[in-house]
């Protein structure tokens, strides 16, 4: 159940779990663990395997192993992110490996996308092919790597011309280009959303053009990903690199048992941890720490705790990341978890004075009606907040008393008690 919620192809769950009951009739429990433990353990470490297949972990890389220009050809389906991914995987080649990449778009079809292109190397500071009007993608694949080997270009990015649905003439194209070119990397992008079609576009294109990667799109979306085990399922191929966000530098190499544990429902601690590394200001947060040590702890922590929320991905983006979050799925649609709440707070903060964020036993009628005119909410929002902000105040006293190991035993930093899913966290907490 929880591969078909992910969007896996029946066709692939199937095949998989005659696979993991091979694996998981007659294998020895451990006594530290249940058998159903054990059991997920075997269909965890099943996915990973099939995720990574023979060629493991290492095989995320792009092969550049050729006498440059070395070609990359980019193909897909039209709205899967092709564009923006030639300009994400050329910006992490020429910052990441010191590459000089030339980018050249073969799209003659859809209106503005040689511009669209030429854009996101100005953006990137990445070169692009100059545009000639009326001339076909052969044409222009072989006037780029003309180019790159004339300018001594290490690598030539090749966006390709994508439709709606697959055709022959999109796969003749494609075809054309790969036999002029001869690429080294031929990357299929799709959308971690494609969800069941996943299967028919990856063998499409895997068997009219070869595909030698997959590159797979808005994983940072509402998918749990199983578009990836339906790809890598139906090409045999690798999953090389993963796309986590609208900006160009949101580019990740693929790790397997990240996917797995979204999957399964499991959340990604490990993408959490890097996440808060990223996005935290270090001095900000050691301030803090500082002051929670201390129990001090103002409306301006709060305000700056909902800030660094909001960097980190919103309410929705963390708490997809947590294990045992995705039981509880349809309790947190009905608690109104979402990333406007943590703007209205910050307004109902922002509106109140200096004197007022410092010392909130200050507000009382008047000012609450001042406070929620000048955020463009009601009392009410004023007073839930006030409660809250009471709730982690007492938290933070907990901690103080209970020292260093309070901060686990107190709730997670960051995630306010007044926002946890009804209920409080998961059955046993956050293992």
């Amino acid at each position: 159940m929880a591969l078909l919620e992910a969007d896996v192809a029946l066709p692939v769950v199937k095949s998989f779990i005659d696979g993991i009951k091979a694996r998981a009739v007659g294998a020895e429990v451990l006594r530290s663990v249940t058998p159903g433990q054990q059991v997920i353990k075997i269909v965890h470490d099943g996915l990973v395997e099939m995720l990574a297949g023979e060629e493991g972990e290492g095989a995320a890389e792009l092969n550049l192993v050729a006498v440059p220009p070395v070609p990359i050809l980019m193909v897909g389906l039209q709205g899967s992110g092709k564009t923006t991914s030639t300009a994400k995987i050329a910006l992490r080649l020429t910052n990441r490996d010191k590459k000089k990449v030339l980018m050249a778009s073969l799209d003659v079809r859809r209106p503005a996308a040689q511009e669209q292109l030429k854009a996101l190397g100005e953006q990137t500071g990445v070169a692009t092919l100059p545009i000639i009007a009326g001339q076909p993608p052969v044409e222009i694949a072989r006037r780029a790597m003309d180019r790159g080997r004339l300018e001594g270009f290490d690598v030539v990015l090749l966006d390709t011309a994508g439709r709606l649905a697959i055709d022959d003439e999109l796969m003749a194209e494609a075809a054309a280009v790969r036999d002029a070119v001869h690429p080294v990397e031929t990357l299929l992008v799709a959308d971690a959303m494609t969800g069941q079609d996943a299967v028919a576009v990856a063998r499409g294109f895997h068997e009219k053009v070869g595909v030698t990667g997959i590159v797979m799109t808005r994983v940072d979306g509402d998918s749990r990903g199983g578009a990836a085990l339906s790809m890598r399922a139906a090409t045999g191929r690798p999953i090389k690199l993963i796309g986590v966000g609208e900006k160009l530098d949101a580019l990740e190499v693929f790790h397997p048992d990240r996917i797995a544990g979204r999957i399964l429902g499991m959340g990604d601690v490990v993408g959490l941890v890097e996440k808060a590394a990223e996005t935290i200001e270090q001095d900000e947060a050691e301030k803090l720490a500082r002051k929670m040590q201390k129990g001090n702890f103002d409306l301006d922590d709060m305000a700056m705790q909902f800030r660094q929320m909001r960097k980190m991905g919103g309410m929705s983006g963390l708490l997809g990341l947590l294990p045992g979050v995705g039981k509880i799925k349809d309790q947190l649609k009905g608690a109104n978890v979402d990333d406007g709440m943590l703007k209205r707070q910050e307004a109902i903060i922002q509106s109140m004075t200096g004197r007022e964020r410092r010392n909130p036993k200050l507000i009382h009628a008047s000012r609450k009606r001042r406070i929620a005119a000048g955020s463009g909410t009601s009392v009410q929002d004023v007073n839930k907040l006030l409660k809250q902000f009471q709730q982690m105040t007492g938290v933070m006293k907990r901690m103080k008393k209970l020292g260093g190991k309070g901060l686990m035993r107190g709730g997670m930093p960051g995630l306010p008690p007044g926002m946890m899913p009804p209920g409080g966290l998961p059955p046993g907490g956050l293992k």
